[in-house]
């Protein structure tokens, strides 16, 4: 069973609505896939492969700092020291103050610049590339069942989000650790994304996805995970 065959049986088990997004980051720009037409955020970008698009994107395609930075494509110091602050938060009400920025910031994950030339967007369907994190939209209840389904047969835990970028939390962050996250979304992406007020994501790095949907169809005979 390869990765799409795995991201449908995933849809199936817990009968996910909107479709998986397969993400893989690159050392050269592709030939193989067109790149992305304009300028979009991060979390739009993610947005547009759940609806359908293959694309790759570089630094040029980034139009949010957070987006470029957390994904590794532009380095943090190469924005201006007004930028680098953090001060364009304040005015918004992203953050109070400069120092919350800052202490933010020194918390959040990001892939290390200058290696990476693009990031590759699917829905994971329709890629044909290996992914190395698969990003999902779900209800709270599909939710939790992944979670369970990690921690099944391993006793792990996942790595939650909180006011993180989902360009960090649900990207950088599986993709470095290795680890499934789940978040709420923070306030750029869920102004930026067709989002429900329920709809919570979760993130899979690839090497975890056939564990994952194997311990799920296994808790599916199971009294607590029996279909209703």
């Amino acid at each position: 069973m390869d990765y799409k065959e795995r991201g449908a049986k995933l849809k199936e088990l817990l009968k996910l609505e909107k479709e998986l997004v397969a993400l893989k980051w690159s050392v050269d720009e592709p030939d193989d896939i067109k790149k992305e037409e304009g300028k979009s955020r991060f979390c739009t970008k993610l947005e547009k492969a759940s609806q359908g698009e293959v694309f790759y994107a570089t630094a040029q395609e980034e139009e949010c700092l957070g987006g470029a930075r957390y994904a590794g494509l532009k380095d943090i110091l190469e924005y201006p020291a007004q930028v680098q602050s953090g001060a364009f938060l304040i005015p918004p009400g992203v953050y109070k103050n400069i120092p919350a920025v800052q202490r933010s910031w020194e918390k959040e994950i990001n892939i290390k610049p200058g290696i990476f030339k693009a990031v590759l967007f699917a829905p994971l369907s329709k890629a044909e590339f290996e992914p190395d994190v698969i990003f999902i939209v779900s209800n709270a209840k599909q939710g939790m069942e992944i979670l369970h389904a990690n921690s099944y047969d391993s006793g792990e835990h996942a790595r939650g989000a909180d006011a993180a970028p989902i360009c960090s939390s649900m990207a950088a962050l599986p993709y470095l650790t290795g680890k499934v996250t789940y978040g709420f979304g923070d306030v750029g992406a869920r102004n930026n994304m067709d989002l429900d007020k329920g709809d919570i994501m979760v993130s899979i790095p690839e090497s975890e996805l056939s564990r994952i949907v194997s311990n799920l169809t296994q808790m599916r005979t199971k009294i607590f995970f029996k279909e209703e």
